[in-house]
């Protein structure tokens, strides 16, 4: 049998985010009704400059695959962060694919992120806070616009020239009115969706700063020392996230002392009608993601069966 060999550009070459916002509203959706297997996430120290992790395995129903991704986190590293995830026949475990991983989970964050987004923000919501200049940031904007209309966006990054950057650039390619800010205060002051991708430190969104109505997601936020929410926001805000456990493990709500009856909602649960989601326009909601297995699956799944049929793909049989 013959292993579809993936590269970062061939990925990107497949992945189309339209219809795998589609596919991940329903993965959610299937995992919230019939999960099968419990999520794992090991994250091992190497040395002071490097950590790997395992993601595995990612399973849904109807989806005859599943995937296991392994990733090294190296700041000091350009990129800083490598993965690969390897894609296997449900039925006989054989290697059906292997795949660059950085860019599949890059995009299907912001995915995440976009679903989160769509299911928890009030209708009406246009204005946009982004904390954080960085890539996520890019997607997850451009992501929005296609569940909400949006009318402008704020920038606020450590880094002002950055933001300023990223701003400018923004404009160009979305024809929307973004601004770059001095603060999270100034970034916030008139948003109806907060994005937090990584900027100001820790606990930068402060309860006093959140309006009764805003939306806010928290991108990947899957360690504790990297928290940008404090936990009183965290306490205050109807939480809703990917996994319980793994909330409570290894994310915002471990750091912040909540415990499961705190956790309103996994996100799967709203899209399949099992538990509500926004109540009222007044309600603040929070979605905080750490990234789950099955939506690398989703998202892998979306990119092989795209290039099973490309003839110029590179195969290589690793029995011979």
């Amino acid at each position: 049998m013959s292993t579809l060999l993936l590269s970062r550009s061939e990925v990107s070459r497949n992945l189309q985010a339209v219809t795998l916002l589609e596919d991940m509203r329903e993965a959610f959706r299937v995992d919230a009704l019939a999960r099968t297997v419990a999520p794992q996430r090991t994250r091992v120290p190497l040395h002071a400059q490097g950590t790997t992790m395992v993601l595995f395995p990612g399973s849904l129903p109807g989806i005859p695959a599943y995937s296991i991704k392994a990733s090294a986190r190296f700041p000091s590293s350009v990129p800083p962060l490598q993965s690969v995830l390897q894609l296997h026949d449900l039925a006989t475990g054989a290697l059906l694919a292997v795949m660059d991983s950085t860019q599949l989970t890059a995009v299907r964050t912001g995915v995440v992120g976009a679903v989160g987004t769509e299911v928890l923000a009030r209708p009406d919501a246009s204005r946009v806070a982004l904390l954080g200049a960085g890539d996520r940031a890019v997607l997850q904007l451009k992501l929005l616009r296609l569940v909400r209309t949006l009318s402008r966006a704020f920038i606020y990054d450590a880094d002002f020239e950055r933001a300023a950057a990223l701003a400018a650039r923004m404009y160009q390619e979305m024809s929307l009115p973004v601004r770059a800010v001095d603060s999270v205060a100034e970034a916030v002051e008139t948003a109806d969706i907060v994005v937090a991708s990584g900027a100001g430190g820790q606990a930068a969104l402060s309860p006093e700063l959140v309006r009764p109505g805003m939306h806010i997601t928290a991108l990947a936020v899957d360690e504790q020392d990297k928290v940008e929410l404090s936990p009183e926001l965290i306490a205050r805000a109807t939480f809703v996230c990917d996994h319980r456990g793994l909330a409570l493990s290894g994310g915002v709500g471990g750091s912040a002392g909540l415990t499961e009856s705190s956790i309103h909602a996994e996100l799967g649960e709203i899209i399949a009608g099992m538990r509500t989601g926004r109540t009222s326009p007044e309600q603040v909601t929070l979605f905080c993601t750490v990234g789950l297995p099955f939506q690398d699956l989703a998202a892998a799944w979306h990119v092989y069966q795209a290039a099973q049929g490309d003839e110029d793909m590179r195969r290589v049989d690793f029995s011979a």
